[in-house]
């Protein structure tokens, strides 16, 4: 996996169309809020798009995120910095999991592959604004950072009713079903009798 050669042909048509998706200026920002959560501690990429893979790529980064935003018992509770590869994709898979516990569905999910073989970082850079979103929707005093740097998620509005309501309902008849209101059969032929066709002329 690490020595992974150049794509050729359609697969770097494919890579290309990806790569197009990057957003450098979602990059700078996404970067702002992961040092302004987790502190100076996690230290800063390199400039551009290979050093920011680099800088996620361990998973150490990814996995200090996910535990500050918790404000009880850490989802992660061992992150270790480590040059092996197995052990670098396993991290990065203990912060999808933690992530999709936080609230993150699978759809806003980036594969490991995506982040260390850098194949989609477009898809990572959607996985972190999603977490972001339900960071500040959740408002629950764990987020760090400017709360406009990420969309306020909707969320469900339930609505609960009592049994009498519930009963009420079901004897209206609603609107988009029609009504039978001044149907008639008056003027009509009986089935099976032939229609009466009259010549008024002489």
């Amino acid at each position: 996996m690490a020595n992974k050669g150049p794509s050729y042909g359609l697969s770097r048509e494919v890579q290309s169309k990806i790569d197009k998706k990057y957003d450098q200026d979602l990059e700078e920002r996404l970067t702002e809020w992961i040092i302004a959560q987790c502190g100076a501690g996690v230290g800063q990429p390199e400039a551009g798009k290979t050093g920011w893979q680099n800088w996620l790529k361990d998973g150490c980064v990814l996995c200090e995120l996910i535990n500050s935003l918790s404000s009880g018992n850490k989802p992660i509770r061992k992150i270790q910095s480590s040059g092996m590869a197995f052990k670098q994709m396993e991290q990065i898979s203990q912060f999808l999991n933690a992530a999709e516990k936080y609230g993150i569905t699978k759809t806003d999910m980036f594969q490991t592959v995506d982040l260390w073989e850098g194949k989609d970082l477009a898809a990572v850079q959607r996985t972190l604004m999603a977490l972001g979103s339900m960071a500040v929707t959740r408002d629950d005093g764990t987020y760090r950072g400017d709360p406009n740097w990420f969309h306020k998620k909707s969320m469900e509005n339930r609505r609960e009713f009592s049994e009498d309501q519930l009963n009420e309902g079901k004897s209206v008849i609603g609107l988009q079903m029609g009504t039978n209101k001044g149907a008639s059969q008056a003027g009509m032929t009986g089935y099976g009798r032939p229609r009466q066709i009259l010549n008024n002329n002489p």
